[in-house]
C-alpha cells in the first residue's frame, strides 16, 4: 500500500491493471494492416464463388488436395505429417494433419458451419398467378424476412433428375445471367402493411420468388408462363417438374463481396456467418507446419437449424472420425477427446453504436478488436450454452497473447434481450475442452454482412498459433 504522501502515477498503474479497450488498429503496426487486406483478398475470393455447403466442400476439398491432402482410409494407419480428408455427403468435411505425437495427448480441433439463412425451394415450388411464374421457398435459419424483398438473388443447388442423372445449377452470379426476386408492396398502397410489426409486415408465405412473365406462344392451355419456364429448365437441365422433389436449391443474396468504407476497412459481403470462420479455419489445417498434436478442422452443415441431421455437429460424424484415427494408434477414442481441445469458431454480434440500447458495452464485441472470444453462448440465463472454464480460458489467453493475436472478449448482447448458440455445446458433449471465438459481425444474417479484415485475419492468426502450439 502507498502511503498517503507518496505520489502515485496514475496512467501507469492503469496500464498494468486495467483493460485497455481501444480499437486494435491503433495498436497494429502498418505490417500486420497489410497482412489483414492481403489475407482478405483471398477471403472475398472465397465468398465470391462459395455461397452454399455444398460448394464449400467443393473448395475445401480442391484446396486441400491441392496441398496433398488425400482422402481418409479408416483402415490404415498414418505417420506424423500425413494430411487426410473426410467429405460427409458433400455438405460437410474433416481435415487433419497427423501432428508428431500423434493422438496419445489429444487432438486440436477448429468447428466452424459452411451453411447460412437463405431462401429454400418447396417441394412442389413452381406455380403461375395472374400471369406471373412464381417460386414457392421456406426460408432457412434465423432472417428478417423484410430484409429479403427487392434484392437481386441467384439459383445455385443440386437437382437428382429421375434417371439418377445429377445436375448443378448456378444462374445469376455471372456478368449477363437473369437473376431474381422477391417483390414488395409499393409505399403508395401499403397503409396496412406499414401498421403491422416487422415481424408481420412480411409473411413467411409470401416470399415468393418471381421467376417468369413470358407465357409459351400458344392461344391454347393453361398456366403457359409456367410451362415456358419448365420448358427453358427442361432444355438447359433436363428437368420435369416433378424433379424438384429430389432438388437442394437455394436463392441466395446475387451481390458479391466488396470493400467496405473510403478506408476499405471492412468487407460487405452475404454468408459472413460463419464462412468467416470458416475460412481461417480452413487455410490454417492447410498453412499449419509440423503440428505436434494432431489437428482438425471441421466444417459443418445445419448450424442454422441447430445442427441436426447426419451432417450437422449434433451427429456422430466428427466423433467417429476421431474415434478412427485414435483406433489407428491402439487408442480408446474417448481417451483421445478427453484430452482435445477445441475452438468452436462461429461469429458473434460487433457493437453497433445504431442500436447501442441492446448491447451491454463494457461486455460488447467491436469492429477492429480483434478475434472475438466467448467464454459462453447462448439466450437468457447462459441457456443452450457450453461454458468453458476459467483454466482454458486462461490458456487461450495466454496463447493468443504470448503469439501477438489481437483479441477481445464479449457477449450477443443484454442478457433478456435473446443470445445466440454455437456447435461448442455437441463439441463439449464429447467431453472435449472447448471455447467460443469467431469475427465480430455488424447486420449478423442479413444479405449483407459487415465484418473487418483485421478482425478476419486475426480469426486466423489465433487458429494456427492453436495449431501449431
Amino acid at each position: 500500500m502507498a502511503k498517503d504522501t507518496e505520489k502515485i502515477d496514475a496512467k501507469k498503474l492503469a496500464e498494468k491493471l486495467l483493460v485497455d479497450r481501444k480499437s486494435g488498429l491503433r495498436k497494429m503496426p502498418e505490417s500486420v494492416i497489410q497482412a489483414s487486406d492481403e489475407y482478405c483478398e483471398g477471403y472475398k475470393a472465397f465468398l465470391n464463388r462459395v455461397k452454399t455447403e455444398r460448394e464449400a466442400v467443393e473448395f475445401a476439398v480442391e484446396q486441400a488436395e491441392k496441398a496433398g491432402f488425400v482422402p481418409f482410409d479408416a483402415t490404415k494407419k498414418y505417420k506424423a505429417g500425413d494430411k487426410v480428408y473426410y467429405n460427409n455427403r458433400g455438405k460437410a468435411v474433416v481435415l487433419a494433419v497427423i501432428g508428431t505425437e500423434g493422438c496419445r495427448e489429444g487432438v486440436r480441433i477448429a468447428a466452424s458451419h459452411i451453411d447460412s439463412p437463405r431462401l429454400d425451394l418447396k417441394p412442389h415450388p413452381l406455380y403461375e398467378k395472374n400471369e406471373l411464374a412464381l417460386f414457392k421457398t421456406h426460408y432457412y435459419g434465423g432472417i428478417k424476412k423484410y430484409q429479403w424483398t427487392t434484392i437481386p438473388l441467384a439459383m445455385h443447388g443440386r437437382v437428382i433428375l429421375k434417371d439418377g442423372t445429377r445436375v448443378d445449377i448456378n444462374i445469376g452470379e455471372r456478368d449477363g445471367e437473369p437473376q431474381f426476386c422477391v417483390t414488395d408492396l409499393l409505399p403508395h398502397l401499403a397503409d396496412e402493411q406499414m401498421k403491422k410489426t416487422l415481424v408481420k409486415g412480411i409473411e413467411g408465405e409470401n416470399l415468393n420468388i418471381l421467376i417468369g412473365s413470358r407465357p409459351i406462344r400458344t392461344d391454347k392451355g393453361d398456366d403457359l408462363v409456367k410451362l415456358n419456364v419448365m420448358k427453358l429448365l427442361h432444355e438447359r437441365y433436363g428437368m420435369t417438374e416433378e424433379d424438384f422433389v429430389s432438388a437442394d436449391i437455394e436463392f441466395v443474396p446475387a451481390f458479391h463481396a466488396v470493400d467496405l468504407g473510403f478506408d476499405r476497412s471492412m468487407i460487405g459481403a452475404y454468408g459472413h456467418d460463419d464462412r468467416v470462420c470458416a475460412y481461417p479455419a480452413l487455410t490454417a489445417v492447410l498453412n499449419a507446419k509440423k503440428p505436434k498434436k494432431t489437428i482438425v478442422t471441421v466444417l459443418a452443415d445445419r448450424e442454422e437449424i441447430g445442427s441436426y441431421g447426419n451432417t450437422g455437429l449434433n451427429s456422430e460424424f466428427l466423433r467417429y472420425f476421431i474415434a478412427d484415427l485414435a483406433q489407428a494408434e491402439g487408442l480408446e477414442a474417448r481417451h483421445v477427446l478427453s484430452r482435445s481441445k477445441c475452438l468452436s469458431a462461429d461469429v458473434t454480434a460487433a457493437f453497433d453504436p445504431t442500436y447501442a440500447d441492446a448491447y451491454e458495452a463494457l461486455n460488447a464485441n467491436f469492429i477492429n478488436g480483434g478475434v472475438g472470444v466467448a467464454k459462453y453462448t447462448g439466450a437468457r440465463g447462459k441457456n443452450g450454452t457450453s461454458e468453458a472454464s476459467a483454466e482454458f480460458v486462461s490458456e487461450i489467453r495466454t496463447l493468443f497473447d504470448k503469439n501477438d493475436v489481437l483479441w477481445q472478449i464479449g457477449e450477443m448482447g443484454k442478457v433478456d434481450l435473446g443470445g445466440g448458440g454455437t456447435v461448442a455445446l455437441y463439441i463439449a458433449s464429447l467431453n472435449v475442452d472447448v471455447i467460443d471465438i469467431g469475427v465480430p459481425v455488424l447486420s449478423m444474417h442479413s444479405p449483407f454482412e459487415v465484418v473487418s479484415k483485421l478482425d478476419v485475419y486475426m480469426t486466423y492468426k489465433g487458429i494456427l498459433t492453436f495449431f501449431e502450439s
